[in-house]
């Protein structure tokens, strides 16, 4: 852990996990496969950075690769299988919607770590960050989708939109983390995510977030008839 870190902001970086892995876990309808690998996925990453594995920033390839080449894989597949976009069209729209409401206390902690120099003023709301627009419009956008009162073109404009800013973040927080790929805030790095239990905010947490904005996505242009890959007849039926 980090010794610069007051221990209440891992406590609430726990909760925000806790909350995104549930709010997954409701969208997929209590799958409990949907449950079992976020939980099993969490598990070893917490083991990989409790062990320190992450702190070492030599060698090829870079360890960070392990927090996010496994999550993208499995999107990859999620998109590309029949099974996969199944997946993904089975999930209960509202409940991605809201599921968005984690950002605003990701965004939160972020800035909580800037304040004990753990992460750089660049993935914060005071610097080049504004992810928080999406946890903060998350739960009015809910309201209205579960009121049917936001049409699709508003949905899919706000979800490109959340997707748009979402890739801003990671492309900052990968770009001024320790590692080859370094490129930013070299006085002041991210170093927050190679320790437990921030480690679970690039493997888990965002993984969770673009798999949201996936689906809704996916669900919204096939209901504007616009030509999407198919899914094909639902799983036993």
């Amino acid at each position: 852990m980090l010794p610069s870190v007051p221990s209440f902001l891992s406590l609430a970086f726990g909760l925000v996990t806790a909350l995104a892995i549930g709010l997954l876990y409701y969208a997929s309808h209590r799958s409990g496969r949907t449950l079992f690998v976020l939980l099993m996925w969490l598990l070893v990453q917490g083991a990989c950075a409790l062990s320190g594995f992450y702190t070492v920033a030599t060698g090829w390839p870079p360890r960070l690769a392990l927090l996010l080449l496994p999550p993208g894989a499995l999107l990859l597949a999620l998109v590309g299988t029949a099974r996969g976009r199944r997946y993904l069209d089975g999930l209960h729209l509202a409940t991605l919607t809201l599921l968005h409401v984690v950002r605003l206390p990701v965004e939160l902690v972020l800035f909580g770590l800037y304040l004990h120099q753990a992460v750089p003023r660049e993935m914060t709301f005071a610097g080049r960050n504004w992810d928080i627009l999406m946890g903060l419009s998350a739960p009015a956008v809910y309201y209205f989708v579960r009121r049917q009162r936001l049409g699709t073109r508003g949905l899919l404009l706000w979800n490109v939109v959340g997707l748009g800013l979402l890739f801003h973040i990671v492309v900052t927080a990968v770009l001024s983390a320790p590692s080859p790929f370094q490129r930013l805030a070299f006085e002041q790095p991210n170093v927050a995510i190679l320790y437990f239990p921030f480690n679970w905010l690039p493997a888990l947490v965002v993984p969770v977030v673009l798999l949201a904005h996936m689906a809704a996505i996916r669900q919204l242009l096939l209901k504007s008839g616009t030509p999407v890959a198919a899914a094909g007849p639902p799983i036993g039926g």
